[in-house]
């Protein structure tokens, strides 16, 4: 069963790739805060593939290898575009209780944090061995910033980026990757990289969503004059946009829920899922080249195409910006964006 329609593409910066409007994001087939079972998790990329889901983000970080094998291996043999991260290196033996890190089951690894230019350049090729791929399209710098590190030790590992910068400059001149950028969950670390280097793209995880809007004043139109693409992680905000309770991995405080429940009661007033309008709104800023929410199996892969495939009126967009749910400048859908739109002839 197919979609009914055909994924738009959008060009990542400026480089050849072609995103198509919808990815998958990778951390649960590492086992974010539960086991993933490779076999169900083959089963979910090979239906991904057959619906168009071509670009697929992982990290070493994700299962401490576990995400980067299972999807080389499920990808191998077919045409695929693959972000990994880098800025953390896996040395052999098990991390004490990575339960703490979010990993119940991981491969027996534990992460160090290298930024530098040998961290680097080792963390690429190590990541061509763990997912069996004779090319990674896009890498991109992972969890750099004070939310990860703190003022202190970020000052350190911004030092050692500087080589790590000129590393991802030689691989992509040399056409071993196809574009560079940053993974993160901050836009304050976006906006003072910008000063030092040129980045394709943002993997930026939950800060432009239904919920959260700040980076519409600043990093999203820096974005456009640099032609620097956003790839939207975590569009559900991390469960509390798709009917879960926590909100940065952590429990909603109060004033999240109440924001929430208010997106409710609009998306009940149209008969909208709310998770359907989570997914669109972000597409509809020029900035963002592709929508990648998390999938742990078949079922919520098709509970994500179902709400993707929703048509969503225009009056529900300006009923948010009514209810001062969305600010009045923030661009919004009109029709469904996510797939190829037929050329009308007069």
């Amino acid at each position: 069963m197919g979609l009914g329609g055909k994924l738009a593409h959008r060009q990542l910066g400026g480089t050849n790739l072609q995103l198509p409007t919808l990815g998958i994001g990778g951390a649960a087939f590492g086992g974010l805060f539960a086991t993933a079972p490779r076999k169900e998790s083959m089963s979910t990329l090979d239906r991904a593939k057959e619906v168009g889901l071509t670009y697929i983000d992982t990290a070493p970080y994700y299962g401490f290898g576990r995400s980067e094998r299972v999807i080389g291996d499920a990808v191998r043999k077919y045409d695929y575009i693959i972000s990994t991260k880098v800025g953390r290196l896996l040395k052999p033996g098990m991390a004490d209780n990575p339960a703490q890190f979010g990993w119940p089951d991981p491969l027996p690894f534990h992460p160090i944090y290298d930024y530098s230019y040998d961290g680097i350049m080792r963390s690429y090729e190590a990541s061509l061995h763990r997912t069996g791929l004779d090319r990674l399209d896009i890498l991109l710098v992972h969890d750099i910033g004070t939310a990860t590190h703190g003022p202190e030790e970020n000052l350190r590992h911004m030092k050692d980026l500087k080589g790590g910068i000129r590393a991802l400059q030689e691989l992509k001149s040399s056409g071993a990757i196809s574009a560079m950028g940053l993974g993160v969950n901050e836009t304050a670390i976006c906006m003072e990289l910008m000063q030092q280097a040129h980045w394709d793209a943002f993997l930026l995880a939950g800060r432009y969503t239904l919920l959260e809007q700040a980076p519409l004043q600043d990093l999203l139109p820096a974005c456009l004059e640099a032609k620097t693409s956003i790839i939207l992680g975590g569009p559900f905000n991390s469960g509390i946009l798709v009917g879960g309770n926590t909100w940065n991995y952590e429990s909603a405080p109060p004033e999240i829920l109440t924001h929430v429940n208010a997106l409710k009661e609009c998306c009940q007033e149209f008969s909208v899922d709310l998770a359907a309008a989570a997914l669109h709104f972000p597409l509809a800023h020029p900035a963002v080249a592709s929508v990648i929410p998390g999938m742990r199996n078949r079922n919520e892969l098709e509970g994500i195409l179902k709400w993707i495939a929703a048509d969503i009126p225009d009056t529900f967009w300006a009923r948010l910006k009514e209810r001062e749910l969305l600010p009045a400048d923030a661009p919004v859908p009109s029709g469904n964006l996510f797939f190829e739109q037929e050329v009308k002839h007069a």
